[in-house]
């Protein structure tokens, strides 16, 4: 679908889409939550797949409003807050979370708040959203249910499926997808490579989409 995204706002890519796929049929009945929800993309998604009720958060304003317009276009009923991932819905439970977070591998530990870059910068390793949400998810999810996220495999999606086991979940990945780097990747190619992410002249990234369960 075509959303409204104005500068600053991450626009739905490649690892959108994979993730959205997942959604039709399993996300239908369920409340969903959409963490880093950008555009609305996966929010709104949830919501035509026929969940019972949308909620999307997001930390930035920008990206607050333009999902608040892009589901008021569509007349879909998705509520949305402003904040710092599960901050806002503290002590509900959902029966679906889903997440496209930033991932990228950074030269800096300390995440950008006020610029674009927030939607990809992840710290060096590209893991400090991601294991963040790993930790606190299985403490949002109702007995029944899912989580599901989408990454790089520069990553470490096995980083990934350990963090969630951890903390009581059964994951596995469930889909993957290679794709020619994008203009945030080239640019970090250089570092990606020094750090052994990829390998020499490699320009190739693989996606892939974790689902985790309770055990």
């Amino acid at each position: 679908m075509i959303l409204l995204c104005p500068p600053g706002v991450y626009r739905a890519q490649s690892d959108t889409d994979l993730l959205a796929g997942h959604l039709t049929g399993t996300a239908t009945g369920r409340d969903v939550l959409d963490l880093g929800t950008g555009t609305g993309a996966l929010a709104l998604a949830a919501w035509r797949a026929g969940a019972a009720s949308v909620t999307a958060v997001d930390l930035a304003r920008r990206c607050v409003a333009t999902t608040r317009l892009n589901c008021l276009l569509r007349r879909a009923p998705v509520r949305v807050h402003r904040g710092d991932l599960f901050a806002p819905v503290a002590g509900r439970r959902f029966g679906m979370i889903v997440a496209n977070p930033p991932y990228v591998p950074s030269e800096a530990a300390v995440l950008p708040r006020h610029r674009a870059a927030r939607s990809w910068d992840a710290g060096p390793d590209g893991r400090a959203v991601l294991d963040r949400i790993c930790d606190a998810a299985p403490d949002h999810l109702t007995d029944d249910g899912i989580l599901m996220i989408v990454h790089s495999q520069v990553c470490g999606p096995q980083a990934t499926l350990d963090r969630l086991e951890r903390r009581g979940l059964h994951a596995t990945v469930v889909d993957r997808s290679r794709i020619p780097f994008g203009p945030v990747m080239r640019s970090r190619a250089g570092l990606l490579e020094r750090r052994g992410l990829v390998a020499p002249g490699d320009r190739l990234e693989e996606l892939v989409v974790v689902e985790a369960r309770r055990g």
